[in-house]
């Protein structure tokens, strides 16, 4: 797609959204209940394009993505029209006789960017977000993923005029055609990297954006930890769409005196979720595209492999690989590893344990294993980081009730139910003043007498 066709995409959009036919919260709640039909009758497309794409069971792909995003449209369908209206606030006595409140409004033309790892779930849930706030939508998925980015477009052309919500297609071209047009807000999920990117070109109009990027999230087995249940947790959250999850514990801080226990069942839970040779499983995804496969078989030490470590070159499958007795200066500690490797790291100072991580880049996620509150609350309280979960993994980014979103170097932003909405919108202050009564002590002459009411209403 040309840069002159984008524009006019653009064009097309800005006029439907002046021409007031998002506002009614009836017309967001009638498009939502055409996504949402459409979805459920093509469900099984969706569920074979992520096969094709990353390899995803049927079971994943309703758990990890399609479910998510129904779910997120039941909670909007529930909620939107309460999160529309006015909110009252107080109004100071100096203001007397008014009334004060704040009004949402949608912000206009939203650019939705996509990344491959959840084409569908991380294109479509701040969609959802997006529309039910009222704006009109230009999504982009990931060019990585291509059976999915078909559907969609699919689904979209099924569902919406193009001057409402439309997908463009394509790959790096088409994205800085995007980014040089004039949005009203700008969603980015996607790597580091490119949402400097992002940044940048956002920065030419001054368009506001939410960066949802990632990096090194840890993940902490302390030496009072339930072992078993750690192990189960953390290789369910590790090696779910084959690691290549944003959110996915990327390494493991363990207490030393437990660490052996800890290997022992994490090598034992991975042989109970996927079998004795996981690369022979159907379920078992494959890594996106043959670039991040060798990639990721990079980062893998031969010495330091205590489980897994095989490959199937053809279908792009590492298995579920665990490295033990590694150090921050190990290459696999110097990137996101976005596959099926996890690092053990061993401590014997949790204070220390807690400093190095203090001292890297603030991650997406953090994970706790501790039966110890005091624990946890020392170290959620001591590190920055997005979100993240006590005694389990994943789990915090599929709810509806809580904004998700990263800190500092791991994005900026929060979406999900009310924070998606509010994302999306833009919160109008306003007061609205009554005509039967005018206090004078804010006009000309300034006199004595005036200044006393000032002092007495302003203190």
């Amino acid at each position: 797609m040309t840069e002159q066709e984008i524009s006019k995409i653009v064009e097309k959009q800005r006029a439907f959204f002046t021409a007031g036919r998002t506002l009614p919260v009836a017309f967001r709640k009638d498009a939502l209940k055409k996504l949402q039909s459409a979805i459920k009758s093509r469900e099984s497309e969706i569920a074979e394009a992520l096969k094709k794409d990353l390899g995803k069971s049927t079971y994943e792909s309703y758990m990890s993505e399609i479910g998510i995003v129904l779910s997120e449209i039941t909670y909007m369908l529930k909620h939107m029209s309460r999160f529309s209206k006015k909110q009252r606030v107080r109004t100071p006595l100096a203001q007397f006789h008014s009334s004060s409140y704040k009004l949402p409004s949608p912000r206009g033309v939203v650019l939705i960017m996509s990344p491959w790892n959840y084409p569908f779930m991380l294109t479509l849930d701040p969609l959802v977000d997006a529309l039910a706030a009222g704006n009109t939508a230009v999504i982009k998925p990931s060019a990585y993923s291509p059976n999915v980015s078909a559907v969609i477009a699919t689904i979209i052309a099924e569902c919406f005029e193009p001057q409402y919500v439309v997908t463009v297609t394509g790959g790096r071209a088409e994205n800085t055609c995007l980014l040089r047009q004039k949005f009203d807000y700008i969603f980015f999920t996607g790597s580091q990297a490119v949402g400097k990117e992002v940044m940048r070109n956002a920065a030419e109009h001054l368009t506001p954006i939410t960066l949802e990027l990632g990096g090194k999230s840890p993940c902490f087995v302390t030496k009072d930890a339930h072992i078993p249940l750690a192990a189960k947790r953390i290789v369910f959250g590790k090696y779910l769409n084959c690691g290549q999850t944003c959110v996915a514990p990327d390494y493991i801080l363990c207490d030393a005196s437990v660490k052996d226990a800890f290997v022992k069942e994490v090598c034992k839970e991975i042989a109970s979720q996927f079998g004795p040779r996981p690369l022979e499983n159907p379920e078992y995804g494959k890594i996106i595209n043959e670039k991040h496969f060798t990639r990721i078989l990079s980062l893998i030490d031969k010495d330091k492999v205590v489980y897994g470590g095989d490959k199937n070159v053809a279908s792009l499958q590492i298995e579920p690989t665990v490295l033990d007795g590694v150090t921050f200066q190990d290459g696999v500690m110097q990137e996101e590893i976005f596959g099926p490797l996890m690092p053990i790291i061993t401590y014997t100072d949790l204070d220390q344990a807690v400093k190095t991580v203090q001292e890297n880049p603030h991650p997406l996620a953090l994970y706790i294993f501790t039966e110890n509150k005091k624990t946890a609350n020392t170290i959620l309280s001591q590190v920055g980081f997005g979100g993240g979960c006590i005694n389990d993994t994943i789990i915090h980014l599929a709810t509806s009730e809580m904004g998700f979103g990263g800190f500092g170097e791991s994005g900026m932003g929060n979406y999900h139910g009310k924070d998606g909405f509010m994302t999306f919108s833009h919160l109008k202050s306003i007061v609205d003043k009554k005509t039967w009564l005018d206090l004078p002590m804010r006009y000309h002459p300034y006199t004595a007498f005036n200044e006393k009411l000032l002092r007495m209403f302003l203190k």
